[in-house]
């Protein structure tokens, strides 16, 4: 899975998932624009990467807003000359039982979600037409397959990804774009490590591997989807949960 010379997009890779994608493509052979909100995290990402031997470029996006997502890819364009690969894993949180979540709590993660992913795939989409060459791969959640209560918000815009991922797919076939999704499962992040320790007792249980994912579990599938290897493959959903809700 050589990715040398290719153009990689990482949305919300300041930390987390987002980071681990990141820094893979760079082990692969990849340079990496690193977006996200916290662009001071974002530079930080990007001298990990320059330190892995590849070109990184730091980019401040607000994916819901659709000047600031153009920004993003024509900033690859503009930097590198080029793009090869999108991943929309930027995500937020805003938890609460059916009964007390707010419309803005609504709201907020449905457009970082289903429309940030929505606007960047636009954006690079296009681009990827004319070149008639690209991957795709969104960031979904085992969420958006099983429900998980107090996510009604969250649960709702994962699922929404696969859906918008199989229409790009079907859309972009013909011009050679795959566009694939990623569920993860359970995987120890910032936001799962929030979890209180009985509730993350249950979960692990449900995991027939016995174990928390990590990060590079999920970037080593997106690595997958963005090489090719997976040249013959658009439209698919990964799910990478050691099992969980098979």
């Amino acid at each position: 899975m050589n990715l040398e010379g290719k153009i990689a997009v990482v949305t919300g890779a300041g930390q987390g998932i987002g980071r681990e994608i990141a820094l893979l493509f760079a082990q692969h052979g990849a340079d990496v624009v690193v977006g996200d909100l916290n662009v001071e995290a974002a530079v930080t990402v990007v001298k990990e990467v320059e330190k892995l031997g590849r070109k990184g470029l730091a980019q401040k996006v607000d994916v819901a807003n659709k000047v600031s997502a153009n920004q993003l890819v024509q900033s690859a364009i503009d930097t590198f000359g080029d793009l090869d690969i999108l991943v929309n894993n930027a995500g937020i949180t805003r938890d609460a039982m059916l009964h007390k979540m707010t419309e803005e709590q609504f709201d907020q993660v449905l457009a970082v979600h289903m429309k940030g992913t929505f606007l960047c795939m636009q954006a690079a989409g296009a681009y990827m037409r004319k070149q008639e060459k690209g991957k795709i791969v969104n960031i979904s959640s085992i969420a958006g397959k099983v429900g998980n209560m107090g996510q009604v918000n969250y649960a709702g815009a994962k699922a929404g990804i696969v859906g918008m991922t199989k229409a790009a797919a079907k859309e972009l076939a013909k011009f050679q774009v795959n566009v694939n999704a990623v569920q993860p499962g359970f995987i120890d992040t910032d936001m799962t490590r929030a979890v209180p320790e009985k509730v993350r007792e249950i979960k692990i249980a449900e995991i027939p591997m016995q174990r928390v994912g990590e990060p590079l579990d999920i970037a080593k599938a997106v690595i997958f989807l963005s090489s090719d290897y997976a040249d013959y493959m658009t439209g698919n959903v990964l799910e990478v949960t050691g099992g969980r809700f098979m």
